[in-house]
């Protein structure tokens, strides 16, 4: 794991250098990452890329739902001060939701820092790589219609669910996809 701990992350959304992580960050991450290891959830992965502070993971949309059946992709990006305040992440595969714009930013209470924003952030150090994604995942079902980052997908999603699965298709690609 040493050769994932490279000294200089830079952030998802503003593209700009973050400080090096603690030793207590890293130690923390190695951590997660070995409880994902040891004891998959299904439906989601994650491992480090360029250092152990930059994720990919990949999520399975929840059965019964517009997105069943389809795979995507996110990252995570840990803060020098994680656990203390969430990883940004970020859907890089498209996505049609009420409660993820088209760059792929997330609406979700727990990716807030307490505090942010002017109201309290649902962040929490008590939570972890694992419970993020479970989170994400399980706002695929049950979007938050009452503060859409795209007010159409929240329209669509509360008057015709047949019509939104046909926008979910036309927008999503698969992560290989992505990657060729």
């Amino acid at each position: 794991m040493a050769s994932h701990t490279s000294t200089s992350t830079t952030s998802l959304q503003s593209g700009k250098p973050m400080a090096p992580p603690s030793s207590a960050v890293i130690k923390r991450l190695q951590s997660e990452l070995l409880a994902l290891m040891s004891s998959p959830t299904p439906g989601l992965s994650a491992f480090p890329t360029t250092s152990l502070t930059l994720w990919t993971a990949t999520l399975a949309g929840p059965s019964a739902t517009p997105y069943e059946s389809l795979t995507f992709k996110l990252t995570l990006s840990f803060p020098s001060n994680y656990p203390h305040a969430p990883p940004e992440v970020l859907f890089k595969t498209p996505i049609y939701h009420p409660n993820v714009d088209m760059k792929g930013r997330i609406c979700l209470d727990i990716l807030k820092a307490a505090g942010s924003g002017g109201e309290g952030g649902g962040w929490s150090a008590a939570l972890n790589a694992e419970t993020v994604l479970l989170s994400v995942q399980s706002l695929l079902g049950e979007p938050n219609n009452a503060s859409p980052l795209n007010g159409e997908a929240a329209i669509v999603w509360d008057r015709d669910m047949e019509e939104f699965r046909r926008k979910v298709l036309a927008r999503h690609q698969e992560p290989e996809e992505l990657d060729a």
